[in-house]
């Protein structure tokens, strides 16, 4: 009973907040130590990815299998996520030419390379591959290579098969159930060690990164940082106007979006934030559906940073943007930024290709790569909320019929 009480005096996302200040005070002033620290994140960053893949195979297949019998549900509630994501992403999208617009952070901008591209970086979508890549010729390959678009097609057709083999599943849905609660508690034990996990992830980004290049490049990073603000103003008006408290919301939810802020990883966050999710009321079927798709295809701060930082490059090379130059800013990044889901290195490949439909070098994202973690921790966040408001929307609109069986293997409300 005392150690709940302290647990609820200090929850685990003011530890992670203690954490992160403890982080970026070590790596400011001892950065030798700092660089030294790396390992400790690492080992967490690679603890939380062992879990994701079993879990979201268990999930996903059994919030398929529980609406399997229910054809019209399920396509319902995809085509309720895919509208919102199309919807949420052009908003995102239209904020960062704007937010450009308006404060033209690369007018008089010295360019100069900050950093490296990726070898072999795509500049273009090659469209048939990559919806020859959504099926996986080997289940096993796909889990073990953390791909996460093959493992959720597997998984929903795994899923649908079980509904339509009626009580023969069961052994399989036990078996499941089992492995998704493990995932649970596995989860619980692997995030009590974020607190220390993110001082060692902060200590090495400081000690490596900080100083000089986040100053020399501030006033685009300010700029994404109000973008990200005004989506996140725009998710609380959602969120009110769906009936629940904002800051109330967002603080149950602290805890993955600080290990995003300071991971720069939604996977890391897919775990932790599906068990608090549920915790609120959303059925296992709305969670297990919605948050592995969502992160993949629903990345609101990443299509802001996308196209300002487009219109950055476009600003600094002199490059004038008209409407057509818009136009094609918006639509490929809406497409891009969904096609390039199960690309590695995806938030770059979209400015590859994006950069190369406007007709600038690919060679500038360069110029971005030098600060690139400090604008990937907000985009990053943005992102993991922006889900959370897809799992909001989802249970109001296409899922308050949708109750979970007492043995779902999820977290009750």
């Amino acid at each position: 009973m005392e150690n709940a009480k302290k647990s609820s005096r200090f929850p685990l996302w003011a530890q992670i907040l203690v954490g992160l200040f403890i982080g970026v005070v070590i790596g400011a002033l001892w950065p030798k130590i700092g660089t030294a620290l790396q390992p400790l994140g690492l080992a967490f960053i690679k603890a939380i990815k062992m879990i994701v893949m079993p879990l979201v195979f268990s999930a996903v297949t059994l919030g398929i299998y529980k609406m399997g019998s229910d054809i019209k549900q399920l396509g319902r509630l995809g085509l309720i996520a895919f509208v919102w994501f199309y919807l949420a992403t052009g908003i995102s999208v239209l904020l960062g030419i704007g937010l450009n617009e308006v404060f033209h952070p690369g007018a008089g901008v010295a360019l100069q390379a900050t950093g490296k591209i990726p070898q072999n970086l795509a500049t273009s979508i090659d469209w048939a591959k990559f919806f020859l890549d959504i099926i996986p010729d080997n289940i096993v390959n796909a889990v073990a290579n953390q791909k996460i678009i093959p493992t959720l097609f597997f998984s929903i057709c795994f899923g649908l098969c079980l509904g339509a083999i009626g009580e023969k599943a069961k052994g399989v849905v036990n078996v499941l159930e089992g492995i998704m609660e493990a995932m649970f508690r596995l989860t619980k034990g692997v995030v009590a060690t974020a607190p220390l996990a993110v001082a060692g992830i902060m200590a090495w980004v400081f000690a490596t990164q900080g100083g000089k290049m986040l100053w020399a490049m501030a006033k685009l990073i300010g700029t994404l940082y109000v973008g990200l603000l005004i989506v996140m103003v725009v998710f609380w008006v959602i969120v009110y106007f769906l009936g629940l408290n904002p800051f109330a919301t967002t603080k149950k939810v602290m805890e993955p979006l600080l290990l995003a802020f300071t991971t720069c990883s939604s996977e890391v966050t897919l775990p932790v934030h599906m068990e608090i999710l549920e915790r609120t009321g959303i059925p296992n079927k709305v969670v297990s559906f919605v948050l592995p798709l969502g992160y993949s295809f629903n990345l609101d701060g990443a299509a802001l940073y996308q196209s300002l930082a487009v219109c950055f490059l476009a600003e600094a090379y002199g490059i004038p943007l008209d409407a057509s130059s818009l136009l094609t800013i918006l639509v490929t990044t809406l497409i891009a930024n969904k096609g390039t889901a199960n690309v590695p290195a995806a938030s770059l490949v979209v400015l590859a290709v994006i950069l190369t439909s406007i007709g600038l070098p690919v060679e500038a994202i360069a110029i971005l790569a030098g600060v690139d973690r400090f604008m990937d921790m907000g985009r990053t966040t943005v992102n993991v909320f922006g889900n959370t408001i897809a799992a909001i929307l989802l249970h109001k609109f296409g899922g308050k019929d949708i109750t979970d069986e007492p043995a779902n293997g999820g977290v009750s409300a």
